[in-house]
């Protein structure tokens, strides 16, 4: 009788935990669902850019698993079936929500399973950060103190976190266009001014080892927006966003974005 009491209290945790995994794929690619530009893209975008996008996101899920993940279950292989179960849970969400705007293009395979498969890698993200945004009982942080690299992965989840929900939108690129190099440059000097501001004042794990914020800015504040500028650049580039450009459009393209990625960095903790 203990036994199948146990295994039944299993049973409705996972549950529990299966339901907050929908949640989190409903409310963080929610906003990508109702942006007329990730319809184009998933009709537009080449079927091995698409691909790409979503094995990019792969090793990105598998840190979320095992920092975060829906479940508390950790470990290699139970962060592998979390990150499967998070993708079907995105299918299945990304499926209903897409049927019920009325954005499937059911018609035509090609396109249908494009549009799909670009909703996975942001509701994906969404289920495995359930616990941690919608559990009232649970919400200790994974990463460890004095885990450096572990910091510097949520600070790149952070900013994707922002970043993936901006960068599909054409006011990126207008922006980008508008300001000049002078604001560009400043553009730059904010970002890494507010994303130090975070580093130093609000506390990632390893700032009370940190004596000066000289020291908090070489071993954070410099690296993470080195992150935030990778992550903007390659989103940009996995979905298109770059081609025909020029090397200075690009680059401006890429600052831009990075400075909401910058804002998710810094306020990792909060997000992720």
């Amino acid at each position: 009788m203990g036994r199948f009491k146990a295994n039944h209290k299993m049973q409705a945790t996972y549950l529990r935990d299966l339901g907050r995994a929908f949640g989190g794929a409903l409310l963080f690619s929610l906003p990508l669902l109702l942006t007329m530009e990730m319809w184009q893209l998933g009709m537009t975008l080449e079927p091995w850019r698409q691909l790409m996008f979503l094995l990019a996101s792969l090793p990105v899920l598998y840190g979320l698993a095992h920092y975060a993940g829906f479940t508390s279950s950790r470990g290699g292989w139970d962060n592998l079936l979390e990150v499967a179960v998070a993708l079907f849970v995105a299918a299945v969400t990304g499926a209903a929500l897409l049927t019920l705007t009325g954005a499937w293009e059911l018609g035509n395979l090609r396109v249908a399973t494009g549009q799909l498969t670009m909703q996975l890698v942001p509701a994906a993200i969404g289920a495995l950060l359930a616990r941690k945004q919608l559990a009232a009982d649970d919400r200790q942080d994974g990463v460890r103190k004095g885990d450096y690299f572990g910091e510097l992965f949520l600070m790149m989840s952070g900013a994707l976190f922002l970043a993936l929900n901006l960068a599909p939108t054409e006011e990126i690129q207008l922006v980008a266009y508008r300001i000049g190099p002078e604001a560009t440059l400043a553009l730059m000097g904010l970002s890494m001014l507010l994303l130090h501001i975070f580093v130093f004042e609000v506390g990632f794990a390893g700032q009370e080892e940190q004596e000066t914020p000289l020291e908090a800015l070489l071993h954070f504040t410099v690296p993470g927006y080195a992150i935030c500028l990778l992550a903007s650049m390659g989103i940009l580039a996995l979905l298109g966003m770059n081609d025909a450009h020029g090397t200075g459009a690009i680059m401006a393209n890429t600052v831009v974005l990075a400075f909401p990625a910058s804002l998710g960095a810094a306020a990792a903790r909060l997000l992720v």
